[in-house]
């Protein structure tokens, strides 16, 4: 009698652990979550469209920065000419700039084939001056294809 009495306390389960499959499924989950971004950030080729926008033609005395294909920095002020300057005369004139006026409105231009590290130095510089108004000057065209298939 004591024998039957223990297998009825002991009874086996007919159910499925589930709780295991749910810890991996969250570890899935996670490794999934960290890689899908790294994936999206592997170096793609990109062609820049051309600018479709309107001018601005309401701009007065703006200041144009532009970067040359070998990175020659150039500082043009108003309808005047564009002189070629180093990052340093660069920082000490768009402060000076800025300072004069508030409202400085600057346009970044730059050559289709110029290294893009280098609006990084000029962007910064533009931030640390107090500039809030940068426009990117671009070539009028179609805002689609550039003219390639």
């Amino acid at each position: 009698m004591a024998i039957s009495q223990r297998r009825k306390r002991y009874k086996l389960k007919s159910e499925i652990n589930v709780v295991p499959y749910i810890d991996v499924m969250l570890v899935l989950l996670i490794i999934f979550m960290v890689t899908t971004p790294m994936m999206k950030s592997l170096g793609v080729p990109v062609q820049l469209p051309q600018s479709s926008a309107k001018s601005l033609k309401d701009i007065k005395d703006p200041v144009v920065v532009s970067i040359e294909q070998d990175g020659q920095i150039s500082l043009k002020v108003g309808d005047g000419k564009a002189e070629p300057v180093s990052v340093d005369e660069f920082t000490q004139k768009i402060t000076a700039f800025q300072q004069a006026d508030p409202d400085l409105q600057v346009i970044l231009a730059g050559d289709k084939n110029a290294v893009y590290g280098k609006v990084y130095v000029i962007l910064p510089i533009l931030q640390q001056a107090g500039v809030t108004k940068i426009g990117l000057l671009s070539q009028p065209g179609s805002g689609g294809t550039n003219g390639r298939k």
